[in-house]
């Protein structure tokens, strides 16, 4: 369990800046992070809310600071303020900069504990737990077999690779990485397509961790897809720099040169993923360049704090980001759940698109999962 997304990301508890105000994604993280953190004091699960600065550390970056400060002010994000270079020192010694949005609501947690816990709470509440199930087939049940009470209460064949069958009412996919693939197999639209991006984390030295106290990040530049390297303390006592962002050849490839023809091919033959290519052509490289050179990876974490050099940091973990693309190369910004029509189709719904925070939102996820559920399949 929690063996991919939930088991590589950052750990960080966003308090729900970054989002456009009114979508899922804010509202889900804003309420997902308050019920976080309950359920985190209800369980013994130790967490730290050790905060985030989000640091401009040029002019130029001043004016999108405040508004991204406005914009978590529309999404009701707690305790925010904007901080000068002297109020950035006192909070975090080591690091530079002119201005910075204060998140003190901001935590870290394992999320790999979460998942066991949940694990846990659906096994006591009755739910079974299969693993190594993977789906090859979904089905409406033969007719014999429905003539049975059960049939027509279960109607639905889900089948693994290696012939097991689970006969089911109603069907709830929350595959990541696999999303897409999950859809096509009932019958539902591969819209949108999953295209992974790995991101590659450096770990400050041991001896090195007293840089860093709590999350630093820069001021995300919104004509490049992602937000940049950043300073991540875990639970752990490490501190994680990075991560980069480079097209990954695996769906669960977490090693440099990790290859799946298959999930290559996928990728390297959807024009949508061109279409973000050749939007962002410099950035892409710069990316790729720097998921192989130290130093240049160094460089961009200078920026915030000098005193980090290449002989303070050692190679990290990776984690994959199951990102939605649309055919028109956007990346799909909000969270995303549909079903589809048809026999299967009309008794599933899909969890399409659900990247960061979905950690973060995941009790306010599964909240608004059961209220559609509700809704869609007349429970």
């Amino acid at each position: 369990l929690a063996h991919h997304q939930s088991g590589h990301n950052s750990g960080v508890i966003h308090s729900g800046i970054y989002y456009t105000p009114g979508s899922l994604k804010a509202k889900l993280c804003v309420q997902g992070a308050a019920l976080c953190y309950k359920y985190c004091d209800q369980k013994g699960i130790p967490y730290k809310q050790c905060g985030k600065l989000i640091v401009a550390v040029e002019q130029d970056e001043i004016p999108r600071l405040k508004a991204l400060y406005e914009r978590g002010l529309q999404n009701n994000v707690p305790g925010l303020k904007l901080i000068g270079a002297k109020e950035i020192q006192e909070k975090e010694p080591f690091c530079r900069g002119l201005m910075a949005l204060d998140s003190p609501y901001t935590g870290i947690v394992d999320y790999k504990q979460v998942a066991q816990s949940y694990a846990r709470d659906f096994q006591e509440a009755g739910g079974t737990i299969l693993t190594d199930f993977e789906v090859t087939d979904m089905e409406m049940a033969k007719e014999s077999s429905a003539e049975s009470e059960d049939g027509l209460k279960y109607p639905v064949i889900v089948r693994s690779k290696k012939g097991q069958e689970v006969s089911c009412g109603h069907i709830l996919t929350c595959a990541g990485l696999h999303s897409d693939r999950l859809a096509q197999i009932s019958g539902c639209s591969p819209q949108p397509r999953i295209v992974p991006f790995r991101g590659d984390y450096l770990v400050l030295k041991p001896e090195k961790s007293y840089l860093v106290k709590g999350n630093i990040y820069p001021v995300p530049n919104p004509r490049f897809p992602f937000l940049g390297f950043h300073f991540t303390p875990r639970m752990d006592g490490s501190v994680w720099l990075g991560p980069n962002a480079v097209l990954a050849f695996k769906r669960e490839g977490y090693k440099l040169l990790d290859f799946s023809p298959g999930d290559f091919l996928d990728a390297v033959t959807y024009s949508g993923l061109w279409k973000l290519v050749l939007r962002n052509v410099s950035y892409g490289l710069g990316e790729l360049y720097r998921a192989f050179s130290l130093s240049a990876q160094v460089r961009q974490l200078q920026k915030f704090i000098p005193e980090v050099t290449t002989n303070d940091v050692l190679r990290g973990p990776s984690g994959v980001r199951a990102q939605a693309l649309d055919s028109e190369g956007n990346l799909v910004d909000d969270f995303v759940f549909d079903g589809g029509s048809g026999a299967v189709g009309s008794r599933i719904l899909h969890v399409r698109n659900a990247p960061s925070p979905a950690a973060t939102s995941s009790l306010a996820i599964a909240a608004a999962i059961a209220d559609e559920a509700r809704r869609r399949f007349q429970l």
